[in-house]
């Protein structure tokens, strides 16, 4: 195979022409008859059993050409890109120069390639101090949402329903006079004064009493998210069955002994207060880098490929989707419930792609002009840890995977070169 490499008139761009020897073509042309000949049914053959030059001759010789290619040139393409050190980083746009049996196969790849950013000022980059400080009413905070968790339900028989009340009704609800999905449920506990209904509903079944009946009228938000139901006006035919109420437990040394292993509600305040600090610590520690990435980003030129921008936007959408999938959610689904489209959401994510693909060629660069580099013992303490996390501590062929090796050197080196810029930075109050 041969490559010709050269430079298009747009930055970060490559044009390679490549010439793949006619042997090897027509070898996959071969290959692609042998994959797909059962597929041929030919007059005077059984299906399957023609002989490829009777293929060729009843279809035109040309019927394995694109597969043959795409057979070919992925992998043509890939050596050459190898060969020459190119990192591409979109899909290539491919134009097909000659094909054909006993040829040699030639077609041009255009491909966008990685950028090195240019860096401006990076060492003593100044940045504001974040700090974080627990507060007597971030632990009271705290307790009392340790109260609500601990807090015991009573029935309240003696007095209608009040604000902060649990009711629990019966309701259907209906659009002119006909019944709507997902409009329905029984003995459905609401809490009154949590704005979990559509606004309005709990407002109306405050004074219901139990075994009350009532029709409460209210109207559907215009953003709601059924188009079916967005801005009409419906009624709920709704029936309170009981009313219940939370009784907090009182915040005294008892309950320390109950919701903790602390004997002293002082104890329990102080462990509070421990772990608050120690969540501050690794904020203020991630908020800072963040800051001081940021800052140091402004100060980089790079011409960023669209294609890049495709890519991380695409991911970015990837990683979406899964989230949904632990909800039981279809991406599909989730964009019908915000009205918006796929490429919409790929166009909003293109800023924060943008952004975040400049923090990495910007690391990039730091660790290219710092030399930083990471270590053996470094990057096999990293691998066994990974594989402790994985629980494959005794997995030789894991310890021994050089993809993975090599992943964690470039994490390492990125992980020195941010801790390098803090370090250099300068903080104000």
């Amino acid at each position: 195979m041969n490559c010709k490499v050269e430079k298009t008139e747009n930055a970060n761009e490559v044009k390679l022409e490549l010439t793949v020897e006619a042997s090897r073509f027509d070898e996959a042309i071969k290959k692609v008859y042998f994959k797909s000949a059962k597929y041929f049914n030919i007059p005077g053959f059984r299906k399957g059993k023609a002989p490829m030059k009777i293929v060729e001759k009843y279809y035109g010789e040309e019927i394995f050409f694109e597969d043959a290619f795409n057979e070919v040139a992925p992998e043509a393409l890939e050596e050459a890109v190898k060969e020459n050190n190119i990192e591409v980083v979109s899909r290539p746009d491919i134009d097909v120069k000659q094909i054909g049996k006993g040829q040699d196969l030639i077609f041009t790849a255009v491909c966008q390639t990685k950028p090195e950013a240019e860096l401006g000022k990076y060492k003593g980059i100044e940045v504001k101090k974040i700090e974080y400080n627990v507060t007597d009413e971030d632990i009271n905070h705290e307790l009392s949402h340790m109260q609500e968790h601990n807090a015991r339900m009573i029935s309240i028989e003696d007095r209608p329903v009040e604000k902060g009340d649990i009711a629990v009704i019966d309701f259907e609800g209906f659009v002119d006079g006909v019944a709507f999905e997902g409009g329905k449920a029984e003995n459905h506990e609401l809490e009154i004064g949590s704005n979990t209904f559509i606004p309005g509903f709990e407002d109306q079944i405050v004074g219901m009493k139990i075994d009350e009946e009532k029709d409460i009228n209210v109207k559907f938000p215009d953003e709601y998210f059924s188009k079916d139901l967005a801005g009409k006006d419906a009624t709920f035919k709704v029936k309170v069955n009981e009313i219940k109420k939370k009784e907090l437990p009182k915040l005294d040394d008892e309950f320390a002994k109950d919701v903790s292993e602390f004997d002293t509600l002082e104890e329990l305040k102080k462990s509070i207060k421990d772990k608050m600090e120690k969540d501050n610590e690794q904020k203020e520690k991630y908020e800072t880098e963040d800051a001081v990435i940021k800052a140091v980003c402004e100060n980089v030129k790079v011409d960023i490929p669209s294609g890049m921008i495709e890519t991380e936007t695409e991911n970015m959408l990837k990683d979406v989707e899964s989230r949904l999938s632990y909800q039981g959610l279809k991406l599909d689904q989730y964009l019908q419930m915000l009205g918006k489209t796929r490429e919409d959401m790929l166009k909003e994510y293109e800023p924060q792609a943008i952004e975040s693909i400049k923090s990495r060629l910007m690391l990039e660069a730091v660790i290219k002009a710092e030399k930083i580099e990471a270590t053996d013992d470094e990057v096999e303490a990293k691998m066994k840890e990974m594989a402790k996390n994985y629980g494959r501590e005794n997995d030789e062929e894991f310890m021994k995977n050089e993809n993975v090796a090599n992943y964690l050197r470039e994490a390492i080196k990125s992980e020195k070169a941010v801790e390098f810029l803090v370090k250099n930075a300068k903080f104000k109050k």
